[in-house]
């Protein structure tokens, strides 16, 4: 048995230019970190011919199939074949968080899958190559509108500039910050969830439709990934890192109709009449969790004005996928008659 996990993540600044349609014209990068919440999967070889299935899944629902070919769903399926692997194998799925929240989930699922496929098989797989294995599943194989920093953060890990000049060519970067420095950053922050869940390729299709008008603004973005990285890593106050995601917000939104919602805009505003300094809505937009930058003083008024959603507390510089158990393998092996 194996079970592996994958970190999920939040992004700070630079979000919309890891996608290949911009950054195959110029370079983009983003300053985001891995998380303490993860999906996790349990890979397991059974004696398939004790069955009348040669393959098992889970996750909401559970399919025992006799072909990878057969199988629903379309991740489990197409990393199984990336992998070569058709028969004696269970998997499981196991999350933290729940799926379109902004957070990342599903690119932390592929890379988890895929790593627990490869240990299953005996294989490392370097982190970064574990990545590009994740990217190529779920743009080329599942042709999603997904970008490349969800599963580059879950394969390595980290608080991390991460730049893209290839969707086989991302150099990444660990922000070089004290463990004072990370603990200022973490206590400012402040998660909300918005009760809204939604596809990111669906609304990250809609702002690629837009990407010429946009790339200006897309430009403006990248550049804030290092001022963050010149406020993080310097002795200027954190309070300006919050002054920044404020900005950043003011650009996400311009982007395209679909990144907020009336009810969204709302729940920012009370946010910063709350005390919070800066904020943005996480992942691709139109749903999920709600981040606010807000000093730990105003962070019982913020309890208070949020007291119907589901709030969150998150750890910063999670390490990349790993596998948490590795339970030795037992043959299986039928007597053979005469």
């Amino acid at each position: 048995m194996i079970i592996s996990r994958a970190p999920l993540r939040i992004s700070f600044f630079g979000g919309g230019t890891d996608y290949p349609e911009y950054f195959r014209s110029e370079p983009g990068a983003v300053l985001a970190a891995a998380i303490d919440k993860y999906a996790y999967i349990v890979a397991s070889a059974f004696p398939s011919q004790l069955f009348d299935y040669t393959v098992r899944v889970q996750y909401r629902k559970v399919e025992s199939t006799t072909s990878v070919a057969a199988i629903e769903h379309n991740v489990y399926r197409e990393c199984l074949k990336l992998c070569g692997l058709e028969r004696d194998i269970e998997l499981h799925h196991m999350a933290d968080m729940p799926s379109f929240t902004g957070l990342g989930s599903s690119s932390s699922f592929t890379v988890a899958l895929l790593h627990a496929l490869h240990s299953h098989k005996g294989e490392f797989v370097r982190p970064l190559d574990l990545a590009y294995e994740a990217i190529y599943v779920e743009r080329q194989c599942l042709h999603e509108n997904v970008g490349c920093q969800d599963q580059t953060l879950a394969a390595v890990g980290g608080l991390r500039l991460i730049e893209f000049r290839a969707e086989d060519d991302i150099q990444t970067q660990i922000v070089p910050v004290s463990p004072a420095r990370l603990a200022e950053l973490e206590a400012h922050l402040f998660l909300v969830f918005t009760r809204i869940t939604r596809k990111a390729s669906e609304v990250a299709g809609q702002q690629l439709n837009r990407l010429e008008a946009n790339r200006p603004t897309l430009r403006r973005m990248r550049a804030m990934v290092d001022r963050g990285w010149d406020l993080l890593t310097s002795a200027q106050p954190i309070e300006a890192f919050g002054a920044l995601l404020h900005e950043a917000w003011q650009a996400k939104h311009s982007l395209d109709g679909g990144v907020s919602t009336p009810e969204i805009d709302a729940l920012y505003r009370r946010g910063r009449a709350a005390g919070a300094l800066g904020g943005k809505l996480l992942g691709a937009g139109g749903g999920g969790f709600l981040l606010f930058f807000a000093p730990p003083a105003t962070h019982a008024a913020l309890q208070r004005e949020f007291a119907e959603h589901q709030l969150a507390q998150v750890g910063l510089g999670a390490p990349g996928a790993h596998v948490v158990l590795a339970e030795p393998d037992t043959a299986w092996s039928l007597p053979r008659v005469g």
